[in-house]
């Protein structure tokens, strides 16, 4: 499976302007090949407290402008294509009091699954203003068993230690600041060794409305955290291939998950 990381800038707040900014990378993806395109936290609006401005409905503009493109570009490849992002959304039935950073996965007929962000960033605020995820999201896609995590959650390594046998590849999509680039980094490169599996990792690039500014550093890493595309601070693709059996081998020769006592 090809799988292509979306590393864009985000026009704050401003969801039309950001679509129309990500359409044409979403194409370029597509033409790259791509079977699995993931774009980043926040997706539409960037990473904002202000959830009277930001928060959409679960069919709200964000979300089916998701839908119609993986539907379009499924059509236009002759393939199923599946595209990730995570938006803030407003769900009664899940979460009566608070919105919710939820990440959907659409396929070329619709949605296939979502999953709400399990640690709310504390240190901004995000856990006063949504609330947290209970359950995590693994999809088989492709052939390809993926465990999806949004930007925070990358800090709590049991949440990817719990998923590791049904795993062969992690996605984080993320509004990662600049200034905390080597965290975001050395992080991701741990979740693929401990874990012995892919690992890509999907932030924005630019500054946002509350001045934080984005370095990118959008990865690739293999299951024994090599590094297989990469991005600098620029608006540009993330591309490789995932393939199930080259995790089979690695877990079979390192059986370190087997020593695991957790």
């Amino acid at each position: 499976m090809r799988v292509v990381g979306v590393q864009h800038q985000i026009d704050w707040h401003d969801p039309e302007a950001t679509m129309s900014r990500v359409s044409p990378q979403i194409e370029g993806a597509v033409a790259a090949g791509a079977d699995l395109v993931c774009l980043t936290e926040m997706f539409s609006t960037g990473f904002s407290m202000d959830t009277d401005s930001v928060v959409e409905p679960v069919d709200g503009p964000s979300s089916q402008f998701l839908a119609r493109s993986a539907a379009q570009a499924s059509d236009m490849a002759g393939r199923p294509i599946h595209l990730v992002a995570s938006v803030p959304t407003v769900d009664p039935e899940a979460h009566a009091e608070l919105p919710v950073n939820r990440l959907f996965v659409f396929g070329p007929v619709g949605l296939i699954g979502t999953y709400d962000k399990l640690h709310p960033f504390s240190l901004s605020g995000e856990d006063k203003y949504y609330a947290a995820g209970s359950a995590p999201l693994t999809l088989t896609i492709q052939g390809v068993r993926v465990s999806f995590f949004v930007c925070f959650d990358l800090r709590f390594a049991y949440s990817f230690w719990d998923l590791a046998l049904d795993t062969d590849l992690y996605v984080i999509v993320a509004n990662w600041p600049a200034s905390r680039r080597l965290h975001w980094q050395t992080l991701l490169r741990a979740r693929a060794i401990e874990n012995l599996a892919y690992v890509l990792g999907v932030n924005r690039v630019g500054d946002d409305g509350n001045g934080f500014g984005h370095a990118g550093d959008s990865v690739l890493l293999s299951p024994r955290g090599e590094t297989l595309a990469s991005a600098a601070e620029i608006e540009t693709l993330v591309i490789g291939d995932i393939d199930p059996g080259v995790v089979a081998g690695t877990r079979e020769r390192f059986g370190f998950l087997n020593d695991r006592k957790r």
